[in-house]
């Protein structure tokens, strides 16, 4: 008998022992695997905390770090086999890793599996979460039994490389692609490639400067006239881009399509702020921009923003409201041609797990629609986001870390399903010129409204350049145009635009006769007001100038005065509009607190139209920086 116990003593020490070493084993291999995590070795990191399972299957803290490594480098296949073992295998595992396990079956695009965890815990503890992950179950079933589009095309290796490309945007003719890429993971640049006769992609080459600099630039957009370039600009070096703000929206000009960028220009405080503002976008008349902030008054993280450009200025944004916007991000807005369409990505609405894609559709000026989402398999449990409709309507541009590595984006391809497809359009091209001397007029005023209504639809201008505009028109209304220009007599025409959809545009230039106007006597130049580069602040002796001119005219009735003013060439047009305004306004303000009745003042900026001087020479730049106040009676 004492022999028996001894024995029995014997096996429960050796026993132990062996215990021991096992557990000593799991916490080494443990310990090695977070530091190779750690070091960038992922795979050595897997290896080693499967080791770790093996040596101690009973204990949930190698399943709950390996579970979690593979579901943030999405692989939910392999998390949710982890979750699974580690549900079965350690005490209440069913309880403790039903949530993760649910979650990575529903990335492995399992719902129904995950369905049957879900509703064995509804009601329970975490009530909200288990609520949410079943919405998004359902939602997930729905996707895969109602697909919207062709399975998406990888772009390929002359777009895709090693490191992420994101946000693709065309030109109107969709000869031209834009993208951004992080070059070494690090340094964000805009790229450009075109396409060949066949309509294949050449290689893609960095735009070099402008616009791209040491610094980050990411998110370029270009005008549907291909006249102006819209991105975002950073110094900051984070690991996603904005994480720790930064960010302000510029923008760049070029007189012609086959002209130089001009230096990029900063949006100045009404839209930049001390928050992140970045993914600008603008509608086709170039009028309204729409751009991405974390600034106050928001939903919660990133939303969305617009601003009007009106009064030769851009006007404080607005929020774009509850029906874009989340508690969530929302990012890369695109607006398509038809003005009503808008596409951004979001991980605040409902969807199928990441970032997704989602439409809404716009009700007036400053609501939007519910948001929809694209569906399965433009959106899957990857992230998706910066989509861009080609002019067409049928073709869908968007970038997606489907292929891992996390963050790694490529860009990718897909038709468009009839729901997400803009309204169709066509284009109205032309170039405003002269009628006797067949020169080209830049800065031309065009209204373009609905003749049965008489809502504006457009308010444009011919470019500075060669006197063109481009803008897309919807099929079957009857239109109204009118043109004004300094010195023209105003041109007003109607024309229905009801013929077939085509790709190719309506051609119809506008032939401007000058109204021949001499400045008659009893028409006077009573004052000219020169400004420095930038500067709208007017100095005494300016105001002593405007004083001397107006004085003899105080006391008399029935005059109107014209405060005129003009910016030389530099920078561009859509800011030496602004800027040439606001000057106009000033120079107004004196001529109101003077006496004048302000209802006798038309004050207006016209950029750099009506240039007395050649803007090639400092001198002539600072003839042309002037508001000129002119009296007619």
């Amino acid at each position: 008998m004492r022999r028996i116990t001894i024995l029995f003593l014997c096996c429960v020490l050796l026993c132990g022992a062996v215990f021991g070493q096992s557990r000593r084993r799991a916490r080494h291999f443990y310990s090695s695997a977070q530091e190779n995590w750690h070091g960038w070795h992922k795979s050595e990191a897997y290896r080693k905390m499967l080791r770790s399972i093996k040596k101690e299957p009973h204990s949930p803290n190698a399943y709950s770090q390996l579970g979690e490594w593979y579901y943030t480098q999405q692989k939910f296949t392999e998390a949710a086999g982890i979750f699974r073992d580690a549900s079965l295998n350690c005490p209440n595992g069913r309880i403790y890793f039903a949530m993760p396990f649910a979650k990575s079956l529903l990335g492995a695009g399992m719902p129904d599996s995950a369905l049957k965890i879900i509703n064995a815990h509804i009601g329970g503890k975490d009530a909200a979460g288990w609520n949410k992950l079943r919405d998004q179950s359902y939602f997930i079933q729905h996707a895969y039994r109602n697909m919207h589009a062709e399975w998406p095309v990888n772009l390929g290796p002359r777009i895709n490389s090693k490191y992420p490309e994101l946000f693709p945007v065309q030109t109107t003719d969709s000869s031209v692609l834009y993208f951004t890429r992080r070059v070494n993971n690090m340094d964000e640049d805009i790229f450009i490639v075109h396409s060949d006769s066949c309509g294949e992609w050449l290689r893609p080459d960095n735009m070099g400067t402008p616009p791209n600099t040491v610094c980050h630039e990411e998110g370029a957009f270009i005008s549907a006239d291909g006249h102006y370039l819209f991105f975002s600009r950073s110094d900051n070096r984070t690991d996603n881009g904005w994480a720790a703000g930064g960010f302000d929206l510029f923008m760049a000009y070029r007189i012609a399509l086959d002209s130089e960028w001009t230096v990029p220009q900063t949006f100045g405080g009404t839209i930049n702020s001390p928050a992140y503002e970045g993914m600008p976008c603008v509608s086709p008349d170039n009028r309204t921009l729409f751009f991405v902030s974390d600034r106050p008054g928001g939903y919660g993280g990133l939303d969305i923003w617009m601003s009007k450009f009106e009064n030769s200025r851009w006007q404080l944004p607005v929020n774009a409201g509850p029906a874009v916007n989340t508690a969530g991000d929302e990012t890369a807005p695109f607006i398509a041609l038809d003005n009503k369409t808008l596409l951004f990505t979001s991980n605040g609405h409902p969807g199928m797990g990441g970032t997704d894609i989602f439409i809404s559709k716009k009700i007036d000026d400053t609501t939007w629609g519910k948001a929809e989402n694209a569906g399965y398999p433009i959106n899957t449990a990857f992230n998706e986001q910066s989509a861009w409709i080609t002019a067409g309507g049928k073709k869908l541009y968007f970038a997606s870390d489907r292929q891992g590595p996390p963050g790694n984006y490529d860009i990718y391809e897909t038709s468009v399903s009839r729901a997400m497809q803009p309204d169709p359009v066509s284009f109205f091209t032309g170039i405003i010129y002269d009628s006797l001397t067949s020169t080209p007029l830049n800065f031309a005023a065009i209204y373009l409204m609905n003749a049965r209504t008489g809502d504006t639809i457009y308010t444009f201008q011919s470019n500075r350049g060669d006197g063109s505009f481009l803008m897309p028109l919807f099929m079957n209304i009857e239109y109204a145009m009118h043109t004004t220009h300094i010195g023209y007599l105003d041109v007003k025409d109607t024309f229905t635009f009801d013929r077939p959809y085509t790709y190719q545009p309506y051609v119809h230039n506008v032939a401007m006769l000058p109204d021949d106007y001499k400045e008659p006597i009893h028409d006077s130049l009573l004052a000219t007001i020169h400004f420095d580069i930038n500067k709208v602040e007017l100095t005494n002796a300016d105001v002593a100038a405007i004083v001397k001119g107006i004085d003899p005219f105080l006391l008399e009735k029935g005059y109107v005065l014209y405060v005129n003013a003009y910016t030389d060439n530099t920078g561009t047009p859509m800011l030496n509009e602004e800027l040439s305004d606001k000057r106009a306004q000033q120079v107004a303000g004196v001529l109101v607190k003077l006496g004048v009745d302000e209802s006798s003042i038309t004050a207006k900026g016209w950029g750099e139209a009506n240039a007395i001087a050649p803007n090639d020479t400092e001198d002539g730049q600072k003839k042309n920086r002037r508001v000129e106040i002119r009296l007619r009676r």
